[in-house]
């Protein structure tokens, strides 16, 4: 009976860790540009080169640091690596009206997207802001995390790097 319990624990494990290896696609959902403009996720790849997509709402601290820290970085990192950074609040219809004049006050240099009907957030299974995924060159979902502790875009950027040289 044990050798059949540790045969199944062994085989949950493998088959938990296999998956967990597994690269995903980004899912297909709409959100708009700043301008209003409908736009398909589909289009959010950046011809071979990472892209990182990072779910933020204005209500949201640790959104504001982490956007804060990428934006002084951002250029830097654009230019060694060809990454693309797109920012999509998750703000609802009635306090998404504040994303396009606090991305303007901010000076943010990354293309920001309104998911205010949410549909792209629940396809990606985002649950609390800021939760970043990070895309290889073929759009696959390679690295993905929760929350925002200074330093974190450090180590995204080493991520980026990473499948860069690939």
């Amino acid at each position: 009976m044990k050798k059949v319990l540790w045969l199944f624990v062994c085989s949950m494990l493998f088959v938990y860790f296999t998956n967990a290896q597994e690269k995903t696609k980004l899912p297909e959902a709409k959100v708009k540009d700043l301008q209003g403009n409908t736009v398909s996720t589909s289009t959010f790849q950046s011809d071979g080169k990472p892209v990182v997509i990072s779910f933020w709402a204005t209500w949201c601290k640790p959104c504001m640091e982490e956007m804060a820290a990428i934006n002084e970085l951002f250029a830097e990192w654009k230019e060694e690596t060809g990454v693309r950074y797109i920012a999509v609040s998750i703000d609802d219809s009635r306090s998404s009206r504040r994303v396009a004049p606090l991305v303007k006050s901010k000076g943010w240099e990354f293309e920001v997207y309104l998911d205010d009907n949410q549909d792209f957030k629940r396809a990606m299974n985002v649950n609390n802001p800021p939760h970043t995924f990070l895309l290889d060159g073929n759009g696959q979902i390679v690295f993905e995390h929760n929350g925002y502790a200074p330093g974190d875009e450090k180590k995204l950027y080493q991520k980026i790097k990473e499948i860069s040289k690939k």
